[in-house]
C-alpha cells in the first residue's frame, strides 16, 4: 500500500527500528530517500546503506549505528508536511539542539544540512530534523 507521506514513514521507520534496536531496516527506494540516507551516513547518524534490486520494488538497506548500545540517532522529526510546507531563506535556517542534530533542507543544489545551507546561501524546504 503506498503512503501518502513517504519520507515520514522513512523516519518512521528508522526511529521504530532504532526502539527495536535492529541492526537494519528495508524501506522502498527512491532518489529523495537515498539522498536522506547518504546525509544520514555522512553525518554519522547511520554507519551505511545499500539499494537491494528487486523486479517489484527497489529496497533501500539502511544500517543502523549504536555506540556503546546507545544508537546514534536519538530522535527524528518530520517539519514540512504535504498539507504545510515549510520554507525558509539563507538567514533564517533553523538549528536543531544548539548544533548537536541537523536540519535537512530541500534546496535549488538537492538535499543539504543546515550548515551546508549557510556555506552555500541558499534557503530552501525543511524537510526533517534528525538528532
Amino acid at each position: 500500500m503506498p503512503a501518502t507521506d513517504p519520507i515520514a514513514d522513512f523516519l518512521t521507520r528508522i526511529r521504530n527500528a532504532v526502539k527495536a534496536r535492529k541492526k537494519y531496516v528495508d524501506i522502498p527506494s527512491s532518489k529523495m530517500k537515498v539522498s536522506l540516507a547518504e546525509i544520514l551516513r555522512t553525518q554519522s547518524f547511520i554507519r551505511d546503506y545499500n539499494i537491494i534490486e528487486d523486479n517489484k520494488q527497489n529496497l533501500l538497506r539502511i544500517h543502523l549505528k549504536y555506540v556503546g548500545g546507545t544508537p546514534s540517532i536519538a530522535g527524528m522529526k518530520r517539519i514540512s508536511t504535504p498539507g504545510l510546507k515549510v520554507y525558509v531563506g539563507k538567514d533564517e535556517i533553523p538549528r536543531v539542539l544548539n548544533g548537536l542534530g541537523i536540519s535537512i533542507l530541500s534546496t535549488p543544489k538537492g538535499l543539504l544540512t543546515n550548515k551546508q545551507a549557510k556555506r552555500e546561501l541558499v534557503g530552501g524546504e525543511v524537510v526533517c530534523q534528525v538528532w
